[in-house]
């Protein structure tokens, strides 16, 4: 199995990752959105995230892991007993703490045992803007290319809708936006058919 990269403080990531032997990890409507709320629950106070996917039997985040100061600890206090130490802070962790937690609520809910999730989670870092902007279409753009839908637009769960709107998210869209110079800049893109030579490895069939 290929390495994997390390998940460090301060550095941009494309993590993602499929069902266990690519089988589903969202049963219905109430999944995906149980998914975000773990997602905001474990990952928001230690990443930024520029925009996101959710599909039947995969997933794609765009983040960057926050440098250790800017992490707000009291975000990480899951429970009033729970008393974390900053400087023992894993973002990688994290994403067990994630991926955990909705395995045992899935299992529970569908009366189902074993592994969501393909283990361990896939991550590659991100060094370039351009490649960076080929992400933020690759990971909207992926519905449409799995046949889920004819276009970005039609598809409800991931972040472009969020982006396009006036109304508060914690996605930085204002940075995703200027990557494109401008919000009309950044519908053309998402509008064209993209060349995916230099993220074509990251495609999960």
């Amino acid at each position: 199995m290929a390495s994997l990269d390390k998940i460090q403080f301060g550095h941009y990531y494309h993590i993602y990752n499929r069902g266990n032997n690519g089988v589903a990890i969202f049963f219905d409507e109430e999944n995906y959105r149980y998914f975000l709320s773990l997602y905001l629950k474990y990952i928001y106070p230690v990443a930024d995230t520029y925009c996101w996917c959710l599909l039947k039997n995969h997933f794609h985040f765009l983040i960057r892991i926050r440098e250790l100061d800017e992490i707000k600890i009291e975000q990480l206090n899951y429970s009033t007993n729970i008393r974390i130490n900053i400087k023992k802070v894993n973002p990688s962790k994290q994403f067990s703490h994630l991926f955990n937690a909705y395995t045992q609520a899935v299992n529970k809910k569908y009366d189902r045992t074993g592994s969501v999730f393909e283990k361990p989670f896939k991550r590659k870092t991100v060094s370039s803007q351009d490649y960076f902007r080929k992400l933020i279409f690759y990971i909207h753009n992926n519905p449409v290319h799995h046949r889920l839908v004819d276009t970005i637009s039609d598809y409800k769960w991931s972040s472009y809708h969020s982006i396009l709107s006036s109304k508060p998210t914690y996605i930085l869209k204002n940075d995703v936006i200027e990557l494109f110079d401008d919000l009309p800049n950044f519908n053309i893109y998402h509008a064209k058919n993209q060349d995916f030579e230099d993220v074509k490895s990251l495609i999960l069939e």
